[in-house]
């Protein structure tokens, strides 16, 4: 008795996974230091696969670890630095600020007081430019 209808396989669908928290030293820094939270490889595109290596969400601050600044890692390669281009002008443009440190400097004050300062910056009100009172 043979069968007609063949059987048909199923498509699988790719479903969003909910980002999960990655803690480090750095992010429980930004939690009891700077008082916020702060996330590890958050991916803030919509249909690309880019991830800052952390972001406050809640203030839209990045934190970009450049490594290879020496040793001509990817970051410092023609490409790698286009490519990083478009990333952080893309962020820019959708609200972020990107600031940029090394893995050396990650957990400094230096770097804490730059989040710091942006953030403060940031709840500031602002003045018109120049260019725009003309």
């Amino acid at each position: 008795m043979k069968n007609d209808q063949t059987p048909t396989r199923r498509k699988k669908t790719r479903q969003a996974k909910p980002q999960q928290l990655k803690s480090d030293f750095f992010t429980l820094l930004c939690r009891s230091d700077l008082k916020v939270e702060c996330v590890k490889e958050h991916k803030f595109h919509p249909t690309r696969k880019w991830r800052f290596d952390y972001a406050i969400p809640e203030h839209k601050i990045a934190v970009e670890v450049e490594g290879g600044v020496w040793t001509g890692g990817r970051h410092t390669s023609p490409k790698g630095f286009l490519n990083d281009m478009e990333k952080y002008n893309t962020a820019t443009v959708m609200g972020w600020r990107v600031l940029r440190t090394i893995p050396d400097e990650l957990c400094s004050n230096a770097t804490l007081n730059m989040i710091r300062e942006t953030m403060r910056y940031s709840a500031e009100p602002q003045e018109a430019s120049n260019c725009a009172q003309k």
